[in-house]
């Protein structure tokens, strides 16, 4: 990290400044520390501003070894008991099935967004074409559009690129979203709070958010042969939510993303119900303060479960 000092209208302005690499794109982060500051004032800020650069660099980084401990061995070894134990082969689903599979995700991914529309009405919509009264618009848009994705992620055989994320993007949000299918622009930052106000997530910085989805695309075409199709559709998942590469609709995208992994290793599908909202935040949360991978793997395993029961 290096001083920067640049003379406006009669001052000298402060900055500590660090470039990094990543994704094979320069990157550069600059903390402004104040004007005409005195030796000491300025020793004392530079050090707060390296613990914030340090943290914003390390917050968003790849994680190029989603267990990069010395419990890599360990929990992959896991992660594969637990897939063999469940018996995860593919479900031959008929078309009926698919169907209704597709009415159920639908209704659940949309729901945890904040869809108002029932699993019947949700029925109704893509059966039937019907629409509830009072419905809003944007629900029905997004229910088509969600629909619609599941259909893609059966035909196409991407399993994880850029072109991928932004497609499915637009396949869910083009009747509803004047952005679909494109990524944050400059200026469009991420930050959600609870209920009282404490930052719960932030997305990473707009400026880094293409390196950094190159780096996870890199990083799952390296060990899509060698770790359990569980362990890399979670981790690509979460990572994609930790990006948070769009102004609204990562979670729908990263859960079509989640079940596009699943479904090309000949896993089954799977859905993520509504009832287990919270369950599903606080894997991402463990996800993104700890790096542990092993909730998601096992509320997935739950939700397999509840699959079984719905397509036999």
């Amino acid at each position: 990290m290096f001083i920067e000092i640049r003379e406006v209208k009669g001052k000298k302005k402060y900055y500590l400044a660090h470039t990094f690499r990543e994704g094979g794109k320069v990157h550069k982060i600059r903390k402004y520390l104040g004007a005409n500051l005195l030796k000491e004032v300025l020793e004392e800020r530079k050090v707060k501003a390296e613990q914030l650069i340090q943290e914003e660099i390390g917050e968003f980084k790849i994680i190029r070894d989603p267990l990069h401990t010395v419990l890599l061995t360990e929990e992959v070894d896991f992660v594969k008991r637990l897939q063999a134990d469940a018996n995860l082969t593919i479900v031959h689903l008929s078309e009926e099935d698919w169907k209704r599979f597709s009415e159920v995700f639908t209704y659940n991914t949309n729901a945890i967004e904040g869809s108002r529309l029932k699993e019947k009405e949700v029925k109704d919509v893509l059966e039937k074409d019907r629409w509830p009264k009072e419905a809003s618009k944007t629900d029905i848009a997004e229910s088509y559009g969600v629909n619609d994705a599941i259909t893609y992620i059966r035909e196409t055989k991407d399993h994880f690129s850029l072109e991928l994320i932004k497609k499915i993007h637009e396949i869910v949000f083009k009747n509803s979203k004047s952005y679909a299918g494109r990524l944050r622009k400059p200026g469009e930052e991420v930050v959600v709070r609870d209920g009282h106000g404490t930052i719960v997530h932030k997305g990473a910085p707009q400026s880094r958010v293409v390196s950094l989805l190159n780096e996870l695309i890199v990083w799952y075409g390296k060990h899509k042969s060698k770790y359990p199709a569980l362990l890399l559709a979670a981790v690509v998942h979460n990572q994609f939510e930790t990006i948070h590469p769009f102004a609204d609709g990562n979670g729908r995208v990263g859960r079509l993303i989640l079940n596009n992994i699943l479904i090309k290793h000949g896993l089954p599908h799977v859905n993520i119900d509504l009832k287990n909202q919270q369950e599903y935040y606080a894997t991402l949360q463990a996800y993104q303060k700890e790096h542990n991978i092993r909730p998601t793997i096992e509320l997935l395993l739950k939700e397999y479960k509840s699959l079984k029961k719905m397509v036999k």
